[in-house]
């Protein structure tokens, strides 16, 4: 018989790029706090001993050749089966302790994703004001464009249910994964919660793989991506107003020339002017043919995720 956690089969997924220090502490205590769960590394092209390590303590071990926290999510997602996930970092910086109040709250509440808001405890260096400031940033900039809910957008520490998971596309391939996630949420407009958990240090010896502004920019790049993709309404929208501006710019200057002279000297600009005006045209037309298929697809997107069981308290 499969042990479960109130009735539920639960699996600890932790993607791991080089987290040889800190990998086995990290197994040992999720192993504590949810003795009922399976726990998966995920060993995301390591070149050090975290896959040996993993399966020495007791782990299964999963090894994604494609390298990107993107790609290990992707696999864990496709892979594994499970009624509730609890996906955290291996390098030892989330409280494996706060697990059952994650899932607790997934399971009272009857959520898709709970996650894990960080804060930052110890030494002032544990959460830069870089990433801090950033987190803030990118985490209202979303907040604007798709909803606020959130706090914490960034944070790597999530609990989910198999119905998220199994509706989850998993299109980015590096950190802009849990950008992904927050505004799959957002959009499929799933029930979602947050716990303030504590955020430490890492492990003497063990080192960040985040770069502060090239991966700022690759999750700034994935959030223009999805608003793209999402919204495309509204951005063809504004570029046919823009267009539309710039052409009543160039072309009421020649139009009132013409009505006081009846001669039209600046041909060319009034040629650019009809040109950027019927491109204005035809980014309308693109905003309401491409609403009709984001439409379409959140439908299916909406049904596909309705398809699959939710979670349900159990005897």
């Amino acid at each position: 018989m499969i042990d479960t956690y109130r009735g539920h089969r639960i699996a600890v997924v932790l993607p791991c790029h080089n987290e040889e220090t800190a990998i086995v502490d990290v197994i040992s205590a999720f192993k504590r706090a949810l003795p009922a769960a399976k726990i998966y590394v995920f060993d995301n092209a390591s070149s050090d001993m975290t896959a040996p390590l993993a399966k020495k303590s007791g782990a299964t071990v999963v090894l994604e050749p494609n390298k990107g926290k993107g790609n290990a999510v992707r696999r864990i997602f496709a892979d594994v089966e499970a009624d509730i996930y609890v996906m955290a970092d291996g390098d030892g910086t989330y409280d494996a302790a706060m697990a059952p109040q994650l899932v607790d709250k997934l399971i009272d509440m009857r959520l898709d994703m709970v996650v894990g808001a960080r804060k930052p405890t110890g030494e002032g260096q544990i959460y830069r004001f870089g990433h801090s400031f950033g987190n803030r940033l990118l985490t209202g900039t979303v907040a604007k464009i798709f909803g606020s809910g959130f706090s914490d957008m960034l944070s790597g520490y999530r609990v989910f249910s198999r119905r998220f998971v199994k509706s989850f596309p998993a299109l980015s391939k590096g950190f802009e994964i849990e950008t992904e996630l927050t505004i799959h949420a957002l959009e499929l407009r799933a029930p979602y919660a947050e716990i303030l958990t504590q955020y430490s240090a890492r492990p003497e010896g063990s080192f960040s793989k985040l770069s502060t502004y090239k991966d700022g920019a690759r999750i700034a790049k994935a959030i223009l991506r999805l608003l793209i993709r999402e919204r495309p309404r509204q951005v063809n929208l504004l570029l046919a107003f823009s267009m539309v501006f710039a052409s009543l710019v160039l072309g009421l200057p020649i139009v009132f020339e013409y009505l006081q002279t009846g001669l039209v000297p600046r041909f060319p600009t009034a040629f650019l002017s009809g040109i950027i005006m019927l491109g204005a045209m035809l980014m309308a037309v693109c905003a309401v043919i491409l609403d009709s298929v984001v439409t379409g697809r959140s439908e299916a997107k909406r049904l596909t995720y309705l398809s699959i069981p939710g979670i349900r308290e159990k005897e």
